[in-house]
């Protein structure tokens, strides 16, 4: 083992071309090479064609390596891991598209069929509380599969002046440029050193006394002191009641509305939910950019499906024109842009109920996992079917609402010891 561990070491210090990586097992190896020297795959074969049953552990073993095989020749580092979950939507979504805009039966059929399987698929990977690019993937796919489509099909039918373009282009561009911006740092609950020191201990119980007499309890206790040139300090003395507010996770003790999210595995400050379709979490840090990025994408969506609908159903209204546009399918290309019309307008709704649903969480200044956390424990009033929450907990009224929230990105500072004091204080009115 010493003598492999060093040869790795004197590999490792020659420098990666493009088209090497190091594996999984720490060895040196080569893209060219994918379908060699599997052990794992040859193991599988053979027990199949030997008719013998396979070992629990031999799909996942054969998962582990092809994934860590597949990889994309760069230039720094050598070869870089691609991920499986992209690559479905860059195949399925053309080729559906293409097969609704032969027929009116097969597009009503695909555009019924595609939206139950990303929700299925969705329902899938969020019990498992996996992490997958299927979805972010699926949408900036969609999003330039459609604006290609936009200007290969649509710009040369004339229908579609030079400014028109431009519009569509920037909010694609801004769209884009707001997504990146919220997937920067959805404000990630971190200790700060400088300005705050905690030691938590744990104390088993005594040897004469039960546990069950305390519930089964134990005391944790912190320090808190401030070292930016004040000499005060605060020993809070934290019980199991608020043991939900220390992470053993992350190993933090998080502010009043902050969560752990088990996919990402942080504490994001004020979170609301983890969205698959940036795949990351909406927090305090980013809330406003996300809001931002459905906006702009829902306003570029809309004026594109209506230069589309304008284009290939000029004689009908714009209301009217997705449900009745007579001969649309006598030619591919117009059945085409109508299909993509039509999933641009599914993929719109979509989007617009969640806009909906943020726009009143923040009227009423409650966060999407309070309000799931107050409906289960029936502890919020509720209308329209669970559209409206509201827990009465932090609102302000609509105007301080939307004042705090549209401030609140700039006080990302960890939580003071007069905040943890107030913390412990909290959990003791609630004893």
């Amino acid at each position: 083992m010493k003598k492999r561990a060093k040869k790795v070491l004197e590999e490792e210090e020659e420098a990666l071309c493009c088209c090497e990586y190091v594996n999984r097992h720490g060895e040196r190896s080569h893209v060219a090479a994918c379908c060699c020297d599997c052990e794992d795959l040859d193991d599988a074969c053979d027990r199949f064609l030997k008719r013998e049953p396979q070992k629990p552990e031999s799909l996942s073993q054969v998962a582990e390596v092809v994934t860590d095989r597949i990889r994309v020749p760069w230039l720094w580092g050598g070869a870089r891991k691609l991920e499986l979950s992209i690559i479905p939507p860059l195949i399925l979504l053309p080729a559906l598209l293409h097969l609704a805009a032969v027929h009116f039966m097969l597009g009503l059929v695909v555009l019924t069929a595609l939206p139950g399987l990303v929700l299925w698929y969705y329902y899938f990977t969020h019990r498992k509380k996996g992490r997958t690019l299927f979805f972010l993937s699926l949408a900036l796919f969609s999003l330039a599969y459609m604006y290609y489509l936009f200007i290969t099909e649509v710009l040369p039918r004339g229908d579609v002046g030079l400014l028109q373009v431009v519009v569509v282009s920037v909010g694609v561009v801004l769209t884009l440029l707001a997504l990146i911006h919220t997937k920067r740092e959805p404000g990630i609950v971190r200790p700060n050193q400088e300005a705050v020191h905690s030691t938590v201990t744990y104390y088993t119980p005594l040897a004469d006394r039960d546990p069950s007499l305390n519930g089964g309890r134990q005391d944790v206790t912190m320090t808190a002191s401030n070292r930016m040139g004040s000499s005060e300090q605060a020993e809070v003395e934290v019980k199991e009641s608020s043991r939900k507010n220390w992470c053993t996770v992350c190993r933090v003790v998080r502010p009043p509305r902050a969560g752990h999210c088990r996919i990402c595995g942080v504490c994001v400050l004020r979170l609301d939910h983890h969205c698959v379709w940036i795949n990351s979490c909406v927090g305090q840090a980013n809330h406003r950019s996300f809001l931002l990025t459905l906006g702009l994408f829902l306003l570029t969506s809309l004026y594109g499906i209506s230069l589309v609908l304008q284009s290939v159903c000029p004689r009908q209204n714009l209301l009217t024109a997705l449900l009745y546009c007579p001969g649309v399918y006598n030619q591919y290309s117009t059945a085409l842009c109508f299909t993509c019309a039509w999933y641009s307008s599914i993929v719109t709704g979509g989007l617009l109920h969640l806009l909906v649903v943020q726009v009143i969480n923040v009227s009423y200044n409650v966060t999407e996992r309070e309000a799931r956390i107050a409906l289960r424990e029936k502890t919020a009033r509720s209308a329209f079917w669970g559209l409206v929450v509201d827990t009465g907990v932090y609102s302000r009224g609509f105007r301080g609402n939307w004042s705090e929230f549209m401030t609140m990105g700039d006080k990302l500072s960890p939580p003071s010891p007069a905040d943890l004091v107030a913390l412990v204080d909290d959990c003791k009115h609630r004893e």
